[in-house]
């Protein structure tokens, strides 16, 4: 970027070594430009000012001049505190300091004019302001802060050492006056004159010190804008990278397996998203390329079905196939689903878990080491270093994100000549933006209709007043020999508190209807206990299931068409909508009742609402994206590709980061290794973040 930026922040005048090592240690800020960097979280119109007389406690802030005529220190040692009355023309306010009272003490002059600053508050009738800014009016002007003063946030440890909000706009200015001239361009001038993009400088000084609404809404839009862009190029890159690096096995043959299964053991009609997705994958595994794919589609849109489509291409082409699923029982599901799926082909595939006896393990290697077994599905376990295959063509990951990427990458290595295609499948709808990101090295299919037959999930949010109302219908709906579950909240920090209120949601209902078998299951049981319950359940034998978010992945029991969940607004929308996934997968109508409090928040009404509104999980991600951030978004944490937003927002600014992807992807087709002259600075830019990155991209 320039030497400039590159600089040690102990050099930057105020800071020195005590509070570059602060600075370090609290906001990771090393350099001139990691401050640069550090950008303000708000800012705040300085220019207007407020006579005592108009201030009240409901401000969010006030700005008065006028003059300290009392200054006095109250309380003993430790809780000592100071007091000061400040006076204008037309009343007087307290202003309160807790810490650095010796120095305040020192420092603050009577009778001396000046500028306060800070929020208010009212105590025993009287309006007060703790913590004010204190600066004279010389003060103010040797260090104009421009028309609005951007705030930043600051930890408890560096307020102790006078390293607030105020000090790092402080420090911001300083390095503004320094910076002048000598900040190099980072984006090609073609794309800076097409966007009509600011300067860099330009955008880095505004950030800090706008001069005005239009200078501010540039410089965001700069930084936003450059910031997308250089995780967009940096994935295309990988991407295009991987593609030249990594040569795939070619599946050219669509042969006896893949043909026999589906003009005859086919048991339904694909649907018109399932045949589109297998023509993608078709025909990414015919050219020479690993495939690298990503499978998005909610709980029972049929990725299973799609996925053994896949193993008969390999099948077909002399190769064998491994899913692999983060818990037993979603393993044991997909086992059993594929079992009943191969019935009458004479297709041998295995089941590999941690709870699998060592006699079965034994004859399980020696089958998959000659090339018997085409099919291994498991846990983990499929990534130890005992398990051998004989040629391995096709990986199958489901719910990726439960995954390491470590992990992911030791099964991926089962094939030391060519690395196998990899199909990484996830219920967990993923918002678009955050997909572009995240997973943008990936090529993306979606299935995005449901099965034949299936029935969209009636969605309705009852407040607890109507209680009686929701035992009616469940009474209706046990009459027509639906079953039911009852989900309650377990959330860690209060987990006693939780499985008090599940034990008591098990006695009411059990009071409620009283001639009805009622099981529970909850992460504090044994696996044996819990396997028992959720089988009677799906025998049938039980009819409602109390339980926790145990339920949320990997449970299919097509009869039950109801599902209540408890305290429906302490879960996230994610959860919201992979638990209603549990019911809807038979012919019934299928509801799901969401049970609250009356008193909510803005942001839990929000999603309840989205919840009754629609069964989209894209849509429904988005929202979830909006409200609490792509950072908290399931999966993002372990995705491997880095990026640590600094401005830019995935939740609301889609439209720059669509803007981004193009730019990006039009210089690498036109110029895939930046050798052009105008490129070269890109090219720098992504050699620099490969030494500090580690290149996950080929193993999704």
């Amino acid at each position: 970027m320039s030497e400039f930026l590159d600089q040690d922040i102990k050099f930057l005048p105020g800071v020195g070594p005590k509070r570059a090592e602060l600075l370090n240690k609290e906001l990771n800020i090393k350099t001139f430009g990691d401050l640069f960097y550090y950008f303000p979280f708000k800012y705040i119109d300085r220019t207007k000012f407020y006579k005592i007389s108009e201030i009240h406690s409901q401000m969010p802030y006030i700005q008065v001049k006028g003059e300290i005529r009392n200054l006095k220190t109250i309380g003993p040692g430790n809780k000592e505190r100071l007091s000061a009355r400040f006076f204008d023309e037309t009343g007087s306010i307290e202003l309160i300091w807790f810490r650095s009272v010796k120095w305040q003490k020192e420092n603050l002059k009577l009778n001396k004019e000046y500028i306060v600053f800070g929020k208010p508050a009212e105590f025993g009738g009287n309006i007060n302001v703790v913590h004010p800014e204190m600066e004279t009016e010389e003060e103010k002007q040797l260090n104009p802060a421009g028309l609005f003063q951007g705030y930043y946030i600051t930890s408890e440890n560096m307020k102790k050492m006078f390293l607030n909000s105020k000090a790092i706009n402080k420090l911001q200015l300083k390095l503004i006056q320094l910076a002048q001239k000598k900040i190099n361009e980072s984006l090609p001038a073609g794309l800076i004159n097409r966007l009509k993009l600011t300067s860099l400088e330009n955008a880095l000084i505004s950030i800090h010190k706008p001069e005005n609404t239009i200078n501010l809404k540039n410089a965001r839009f700069r930084l936003k804008f450059e910031e997308l862009f250089h995780i967009q190029l940096k994935i295309l890159a990988l991407k295009l990278n991987r593609e030249k690096k990594f040569k795939g096995f070619n599946f050219e043959k669509v042969g006896f397996n893949f043909n026999t299964f589906y003009n005859d053991f086919l048991p339904f009609e694909l649907t018109g998203a399932q045949k589109k997705v297998i023509k993608e994958i078709r025909r990414d595994v015919n050219r020479n390329i690993q495939m690298n794919r990503l499978l998005q589609g909610d709980v029972g849109s049929g990725k299973t079905l799609v996925a053994l489509m896949t193993m008969f291409l390999a099948m077909d082409n002399g190769f064998q196939s491994a899913l692999m699923a983060p818990t037993e029982i979603l393993a044991q599901q997909h086992f059993q689903s594929i079992s009943k799926f191969l019935e009458g082909m004479n297709i041998q595939v295995g089941l590999l878990t941690g709870s699998t006896k060592v006699s079965e393990r034994k004859t399980l290697h020696e089958k998959l080491k000659s090339g018997e077994l085409q099919i291994l599905i498991g846990t983990h376990a499929l990534i130890e270093d005992t398990v051998v295959f004989k040629n391995l063509g096709l990986v199958v990951i489901d719910e990726q994100h439960r995954f390491g990427v470590a992990q992911r990458a030791k099964l991926w290595q089962k094939n030391e000549l060519v690395p196998p295609h990899i199909l990484v499948m996830t219920a967990t709808p993923i918002p678009r933006t955050l997909a572009m990101t995240v997973y943008g090295d990936l090529d993306v299919s979606v299935i995005d209709e449901l099965p034949p037959g299936r029935k969209p999930i009636e969605t309705m949010h009852f407040f607890e007043n109507r209680r009686n109302q929701l035992n009616n219908f469940l009474r209706q709906q046990l009459e027509k020999g639906t079953q039911i579950y009852v989900v309650y909240p377990l959330i860690s920090e209060s987990e006693k508190i939780d499985l008090k209120n599940l034990e008591e949601g098990f006695r009411h209902i059990s009071e409620a209807f009283p001639n009805t078998k009622i099981g529970m299951v909850h992460g504090k049981m044994k696996p044996v206990q819990k396997e028992n319950a959720m089988r009677t359940f799906k025998k049938g034998e039980t009819k409602i299931m109390v339980a926790t978010t145990v339920i949320e992945v990997g449970v299919d029991v097509p009869n039950a068409s109801v599902m209540v969940i408890e305290s429906a607004e302490r879960f996230g929308l994610s959860q919201l909508h992979q638990l209603r996934g549990r019911v809807g997968r038979g012919a019934a109508q299928s509801f799901c009742i969401l049970m609250s409090s009356y008193k909510i928040s803005t942001e839990s009404r929000k999603r309840l609402s989205t919840m009754v509104r629609t069964n989209d999980g894209f849509e429904i991600a988005e929202v979830d994206m909006k409200l609490r951030g792509p950072g908290e978004i399931e999966g993002t944490q372990q995705s491997g590709i880095g990026f640590d937003l600094k401005i830019a927002n995935l939740g609301k600014d889609s439209d720059i980061l669509k803007l981004a992807r193009n730019e990006a992807s039009e210089i690498i087709d036109t110029d895939p290794l930046l050798q052009n002259e105008e490129n070269k600075m890109l090219r720098q830019n992504l050699m620099s973040a490969k030494q500090k990155d580690f290149d996950w991209s080929s193993i999704s």
